[in-house]
């Protein structure tokens, strides 16, 4: 079976799963035509479930369903990994992308839900009680990080257009994402190899104008960060002080 299937037949069994959770009784009928696929198919995956420790009890000429009691065991989180969180969610609040921010509330939101009442009350009150800076105003510079995210782990071309300072005008460029890094400033940086000037760059987001992620692909580098950071650092400050990681990833900005 090809990844791709194993991929679907996955998704399928947990959500035929969740279905059994959410009604007394499933047909064999309703889920095939539910999934597309034959009767054998969901008999098949209904044996998988039962192999995996799944009590399904088969109900002759009517279906299946879970046996009486039978739940999901939720994801519990420690007071401590619910603390972390919170933790979490008030550095990513003082960032400057909108987009990362929208898209990390919705995931605390589904955390959030699983917490016991208790829990829940002891999270808000450390929300109530901590303070990150520096971004005091809350400005927002940004929001293209998620599609940057999505784009580098899927090796998608962004085309994008970019300003270097203030004064200039914009140009438009073609370029390879590579890695992210939050610098002094506060400010997100995408590192890409940039097609025009044939080199990886770095590109400030709040600079960025408008950005398309595009379908076309790009052979993935096969440098990692920690051997870029190495050449950047061998680059501009051999025989100075090794510890300036952030100055070094900091070169060739546009």
């Amino acid at each position: 079976m090809s990844s791709p299937d194993k991929t679907a037949r996955l998704s399928r069994l947990t959500a035929i799963l969740i279905k059994l959770q959410s009604k007394p009784l499933v047909s064999v009928k309703s889920l095939s035509n539910h999934f597309e696929v034959s009767t054998r198919t969901i008999y098949r995956d209904i044996q998988a479930l039962e192999a995996a420790g799944i009590p399904i009890l088969a109900v002759e000429g009517k279906g299946f369903a879970l046996v009486d009691g039978y739940t999901i065991p939720p994801v519990m989180f420690s007071e401590s990994e619910a603390n972390a969180l919170i933790i979490a969610e008030k550095i990513i609040a003082t960032t400057k992308d909108d987009s990362l921010i929208q898209e990390f509330n919705k995931a605390t939101d589904k955390i959030k839900a699983v917490l016991r009442h208790s829990e829940k009350q002891k999270s808000d009150l450390l929300s109530e009680r901590i303070i990150i800076g520096k971004n005091w105003s809350m400005a927002r510079t940004s929001s293209y990080l998620s599609d940057i995210q999505k784009a580098l782990t899927n090796f998608q071309l962004i085309r994008m257009d970019y300003k270097k300072k203030e004064a200039e005008n914009s140009s438009e460029r073609s370029i390879e994402p590579f890695a992210i890094y939050h610098n002094t400033s506060e400010n997100w940086v995408l590192i890409a190899w940039c097609r025009w000037r044939k080199d990886f760059r770095n590109f400030r987001l709040d600079r960025i104008q408008k950005l398309q992620v595009l379908e076309e692909k790009f052979t993935p580098h096969k440098m990692s960060l920690a051997e870029y950071v190495e050449i950047q650092r061998k680059k501009h400050f051999e025989n100075k002080n090794p510890s300036l990681i952030n100055s070094v990833i900091h070169q060739k900005e546009e």
